[in-house]
């Protein structure tokens, strides 16, 4: 976790920022932990990070259009060196708060937060981190959410469960909350709800900032239909996909390598569930889609394993944590990652 002095320094920044603008990365994690920031101050507008490997220059018009004072970024491993040109130009400061574990050579003028640098070392995720820093006890729901969905059970779960025993179960892992309870529910909505359209997405953040409880996103009203909506017709889709994806992992022996098309990006959300189901495998979702194919890894030390495999094939980018990583790579090198993955397995 963080020290008070850094805990101390982020609260004066957001003290600071009258019309920040939130850049955060597209899964829960990111989502909630800027929901629990901008709820803490009562400004800011919130972006979401689709781009990968990296926050990229194209983001910068955001700054602009909202005529931004602050730029916070969470949850994000890497930013271009252009995102950072172009801010510096123009003399806004930017707060950076992380969990990833990656080596990257942070500019002067950037106030960077990460937990794996501090010593004891710690990799909880962001939405923790934001949660230590506001402390807003009416938001302790969302920053349970971000947790459970980013694989980590926090210390303030049992507090959690006696506010929402309907909502809670009793668990010893993320997975099993994730898997086997209304958090489970809620988070696939707020995940679909990202993979949206743009007005959409915009929409549901309006939605979340002002929400008072969980049950408001349960509950299927006229506020949250489209949300709803979005999240029934993903699901079934999803839903087919793992299921295929079980199949392999039956017949499969150390790897469970599952690959798949279309216009659904979920391969994170499908290695997850595949390595809860099986989790003594090394668990590998493929998904491609043009002239770039997507991996979602999960399993003991993957994280070393993948990145010694990336670094001798062309082109190829990733990161991410101890036992789940992501990357990116060209379909030409597919078959190639796949045979020295095995390899090296």
């Amino acid at each position: 976790m963080l020290n008070k002095i850094q805990i101390s320094e982020i609260k004066e920044h957001l003290e600071k920022a009258q019309n920040p603008v939130f850049f955060f990365d597209n899964d829960c994690d990111g989502l909630c932990s800027f929901l629990l920031l901008q709820r803490f101050i009562g400004r800011g507008k919130g972006v979401a990070i689709k781009s990968f490997p990296a926050l990229d220059e194209t983001y910068f018009r955001k700054v602009e259009e909202l005529n931004a004072d602050y730029v916070f970024i969470l949850d994000k491993p890497h930013v271009s060196e252009e995102f950072f040109k172009r801010v510096q130009q123009i003399n806004l400061p930017v707060v950076w708060i992380d969990h990833h574990d990656v080596e990257l050579k942070v500019p002067d003028f950037v106030d960077y937060y990460n937990v794996v640098l501090n010593f004891p070392s710690t990799n909880e995720p962001v939405t923790a981190i934001c949660y230590e820093i506001v402390k807003q006890k009416k938001d302790l729901w969302l920053a349970v959410i971000g947790c459970i969905t980013d694989s980590f059970l926090p210390s303030f779960y049992d507090e959690f469960a006696k506010d929402f025993p309907d909502l809670a179960i009793k668990a010893t892992t993320p997975f099993d909350v994730l898997y086997k309870s209304k958090i489970g529910e809620i988070s696939k909505l707020l995940n679909n709800g990202l993979k949206d359209k743009t007005t959409n997405v915009v929409n549901m953040l309006r939605l979340l900032m002002g929400a008072n409880s969980p049950y408001e996103l349960l509950e299927e009203n006229n506020k949250t239909y489209t949300l709803h909506k979005r999240a029934k017709e993903l699901d079934e889709k999803y839903k087919i996909l793992l299921e295929k994806g079980k199949k392999i992992g039956k017949k499969s022996d150390k790897i469970l390598f599952f690959q798949y098309a279309g216009n659904l990006s979920i391969s994170a959300e499908l290695s997850n569930e595949l390595s809860y189901i099986f989790p003594e495998k090394i668990v590998v979702v493929v998904y491609v889609r043009g002239t770039k194919v997507n991996l979602s890894l999960r399993g003991k030390n993957i994280r070393e394993r993948f990145l010694k495999v990336i670094e001798t094939i062309e082109g190829a980018v990733g990161g991410g944590h101890r036992n789940a990583v992501g990357g990116v790579i060209s379909p030409d090198h597919l078959e190639e990652f796949r045979k020295k993955l095995e390899k090296n397995i």
